[in-house]
C-alpha cells in the first residue's frame, strides 16, 4: 500500500474536517419551533389514521395483517363479525379492537403497505407527546378519521345492492336514503343525520388523542413563552 507524502499527511486532518470547516462560513439556518412550524414532506410518516368510506363505513376489516407486518409489535387488532344490526365495514368482518403503542412504533410504514383495503394510512402529524405511558397507546376511537360532511356514522347497512367489491373500487360515493332511514330509525339522535347537530358533534376525539392534544398545546405555549 503506497504511503502518503509529507504534504498529503499534513493536509489529511484538513480534508477530514472539510465539511465542518466549510459549514463554518455558511449562514446559520435555525427553525424557530414551535413559533414557526415548517410543513413536513407530503409522504412524511406521522401518526396513523383509520380511514372510512364515503358513506361512513370503516375500511378496516380486522384482518390483522398490519399487526403481523409490524417489526416492533406495536399494533394489536381484534376482528369481529358484522351483523345486520352492527355493520361497521363492508363485508363480513371489522376491526373491533385496534391499538397502536406509540412507545414501540418506529414509523417505518410497513403496516400501511400490508393493509389490503388502504384502511390504515399515516398522517403528517408528528407532535406526539403524553404525560403517561398508558396514554401513548392509541385506541380505535383515537385513530379513526374524522367524519366528513355527508357521511353517516357507523354502524349502518351497506349501500343496497352492493358488495365489498364496489366499496373497494370506489363506486360508493355517499350514503343513500335507505341508509339514512335506517340510522334515523335505530339512532334518531345521531348527529350525522340530515338536520342533526353535524359532524363536528360526532367527531369527538378519543381519550388518548384528547390528552395528547392538550399536552402538545401546553408544550407549544410554554415554548412560545420561552422565546419572548
Amino acid at each position: 500500500m503506497p504511503t502518503r507524502g509529507k504534504v498529503a499527511s499534513w493536509f489529511a486532518p484538513v480534508g477530514g474536517f472539510g465539511v465542518t470547516i466549510s459549514n463554518m462560513f455558511r449562514p446559520t439556518v435555525t427553525e424557530e419551533y414551535p413559533s414557526e412550524k415548517v410543513p413536513t414532506k407530503p409522504r412524511y410518516h406521522g401518526r396513523h389514521q383509520l380511514n372510512r368510506y364515503a358513506d361512513g363505513l370503516e375500511k378496516c376489516i380486522g384482518c390483522e395483517l398490519c399487526a403481523w407486518a409490524c417489526p416492533a409489535d406495536a399494533i394489536y387488532v381484534e376482528g369481529a363479525d358484522n351483523t345486520p344490526d352492527e355493520q361497521h365495514s363492508p363485508g363480513e368482518r371489522y376491526g373491533r379492537v385496534y391499538q397502536i403503542n406509540y412507545l414501540r412504533c418506529i414509523f417505518c410504514g410497513l403496516c400501511i403497505e400490508a393493509c389490503p383495503t388502504r384502511a390504515l394510512t399515516m398522517t403528517n402529524d408528528y407532535e406526539l407527546a403524553g404525560p403517561t405511558r398508558a396514554g401513548m397507546i392509541y385506541e380505535k376511537q383515537d385513530l379513526l378519521a374524522p367524519l366528513r360532511e355527508g357521511m353517516l356514522a357507523a354502524p349502518h347497512p351497506m349501500v343496497e345492492g352492493t358488495t365489498d367489491t364496489e366499496y373497494y373500487r370506489g363506486e360508493v360515493t355517499g350514503p343513500t336514503p335507505d341508509q339514512v332511514d335506517w340510522v334515523r330509525e335505530h339512532r334518531p339522535d345521531d348527529p350525522t343525520l340530515p338536520g342533526g347537530a353535524g359532524v363536528d358533534a360526532a367527531n369527538v376525539p378519543g381519550p388518548a388523542a384528547a390528552v395528547m392534544a392538550e399536552t402538545v398545546a401546553a408544550a407549544t405555549k410554554q415554548g412560545l413563552r420561552g422565546l419572548r
